[in-house]
This record gives C-alpha cells, structure tokens and sequence, in this order.
C-alpha cells in the first residue's frame, strides 16, 4: 500500500483523486478504440459512504472502449490517470455525475440478464433525460431528481490496444457504425421472411444501438438528430413486427407508443399498437388506434376493415367465454 496521496486532477474541475494502492508500470495510453477493463464502486458523499453499484459484488469487471458510446465521460478521465492494478478513489462534483443513474440503470440491466438498451431514453437530450418519470430503481430515481457528489473506487485490471482485440458492432466509430445499419436491417428483413422471428430481433437491435449511439452525439430535434431517429423508428417498427409474431403484445404496446408519444404522425406505429391490442382484448384502444390509421393513410382501409372484424370476432368469443365462465359459478 503506497502512501495515501490526495490531489486534484490535472486540468479536471470538480474531480480529486487519492491513490489507494499503487500500480505498476508507466501509464497506459488510452487512444480512441483501446479496451479499458477495471473494477468499480461507486459511493454516495454520506456519513455512512453507501455504495450504489460494485462490479465485484455484481461479479464482472466493467469494459468500455475509448472515445465509444460510453455515456459517463468522466470515467475516460479518471481511467487515464491510473496504471495497471492501481486502486484509486475519485471525488466527483455533480458537473461529472449527472447521468451517472442512466449509467446505472444499464449496468444493473446487464448484470440482471436483461436488455440494456433503455427504450425509453433514446434520445437523451438533457431536458429529455430529467423528465424521463422512472429508471426503475429508487436509490437511482433519487439521483435523477437531485444529482449528488459522488466517490468512484476504481482498479484498473488491463488495457487493449484495439488491434489486440477483436471488436463488435459497439465498439466501432460513427462511420463504422452508420455503414453497418442497413447490412443488420437487410439481415433482420431475411431472417424475418424465413420466420426466424427470435434471430431477426436481435439483427434489428444491435442496428438500434448502433443508430442510438451515433444519435446520443447530436443535438437533438436538428437534422441530423431526426435522420437517425427515423432510421431507429423504422428498425423498432419493425422489431415489434417480430414481437407481435412471437405474440409479446405488451412490448409491441410499449415500444408503439414511445414513438407516437414523440412522433404522433407514424401511421405503421398505430398500425401495430392497434394489432397488438387486438390480441389482448383491448376493444376500445384497439378501435381507437385503427381509427388514427384511417385519419393519416385512408389508402390502409382494407387492412384496417379486416383487422376490425377480426377485432369484432374476437370480443364475441371473449364474451361468450365471460358467459359460459359465469354461468358455471352460479
């Protein structure tokens, strides 16, 4: 154990650094591309410094790449001022830690099994991001509506130059990124017409992240911004095409609805909000979203007319169900 060192990073406003442990080596040069594998916990400025997230408790170091999609900025500064097997705590001002619960909220995802891709927060617009009601967890809805100081532990484990790895789709530049999306949507079309539904969301997944990543750059609502939302809006229509297959309605409900919530003029997202409450006999909803189709695109009348006597069938059944099931009670 070296002796405690407290400094404040150079050049860095609101960042003060104290090595815990000292590493070995000279320290490693952190260029675009390059993979960062180290430990983490974060802690709250409390009495009782309670720890927030632990990547030895969750039982897998972090890894991000350089100068990639990582939304905490600040970690990239704190990373590249350590060496190898260095342990070191950062005091962080609020300037650093404000999207730190969004940060989180993936991790815990990733850690829980789930799907990281938060498809609520794509756009990530500051304004947008605060006014976002709920990340699921309290400690870190808390953080959201007041950013707090916070101490970052972290051990950095190694460092890969990016020729000493090989590197996915999430790893790649802008460029790389955009020229990759229609080669992931062409793959998910095919794998979609042979009704491997299951293997084409995956295709148009990873093409939303690659479009979201790009897009968390671009100042929102400007043009570039709207380019790559369409993009994104297309591929999740379509991802909701294979939910509605693979019958998760209540996805389909969700992902629908958050593009007609920030683009009501999307005749297809209506479209398939309307089929989806079809399927759980939503009657109302279902007629409702139908109806919006027929207002934006009159020329969908013959989809729409079949859809609503499927709609028709389906509540007579359901009712007949309702009555034979009380019948039987009485």
């Amino acid at each position: 154990m070296t002796d405690i060192q407290d400094t404040l990073l150079l050049g860095s406003e609101g960042i003060r650094k104290t090595i815990l442990h000292g590493g070995t080596g000279d320290i490693p040069k952190l260029i675009t591309g390059a993979k960062v594998t180290f430990h983490f916990r974060t802690q709250l400025c409390d009495d009782d410094r309670t720890v927030i997230d632990d990547s030895k408790v969750a039982g897998t170091p972090m890894e991000i790449v350089i100068g990639n999609m990582f939304k905490l900025d600040v970690w990239e500064t704190l990373l590249a001022s350590m060496r190898i097997g260095e342990v070191a705590e950062f005091w962080c001002d609020t300037i650093h830690t404000g999207v730190y619960p969004l940060v989180s909220k993936s991790m815990r995802r990733i850690t829980e099994g789930k799907d990281p891709v938060d498809w609520h927060i794509h756009t990530c617009g500051m304004a947008n991001m605060f006014a976002y009601h709920s990340l699921g967890y309290d400690d870190l809805d808390e953080l959201m509506k007041e950013p707090k100081p916070l101490y970052f532990v972290l051990e950095l484990l190694r460092v890969q130059q990016p020729s000493e790895y090989n590197r996915e789709s999430w790893a790649l530049s802008d460029e790389e990124r955009l020229k990759v999306v229609p080669v992931l949507h062409g793959q998910g079309n095919k794998l979609y017409k042979q009704g491997h539904y299951q293997e084409a969301t995956q295709k148009y997944k990873e093409a939303i992240i690659c479009i979201k990543n790009v897009q968390t750059k671009k100042k929102a609502w400007e043009v570039q911004w709207l380019k790559l939302e369409k993009m994104a809006n297309t591929l999740t229509l379509n991802y909701c095409q294979c939910l509605l297959r693979m019958e998760e309605y209540y996805e389909v409900i969700e992902h629908t609805s958050d593009i007609i919530n920030q683009h009501p003029g999307v005749v297809k997202a209506f479209y398939l909000r309307g089929k989806a409450h079809l399927e759980v006999w939503n009657e109302a909803e279902a007629q409702q979203d139908f109806s919006r189709v027929l207002d934006l695109d009159p020329s969908m009348k013959k989809a729409v007319k079949k859809n609503l006597a499927v709609l028709t069938m389906r509540m007579e059944e359901k009712n007949q169900e309702d009555r034979d099931t009380y019948k039987g009670m009485f």
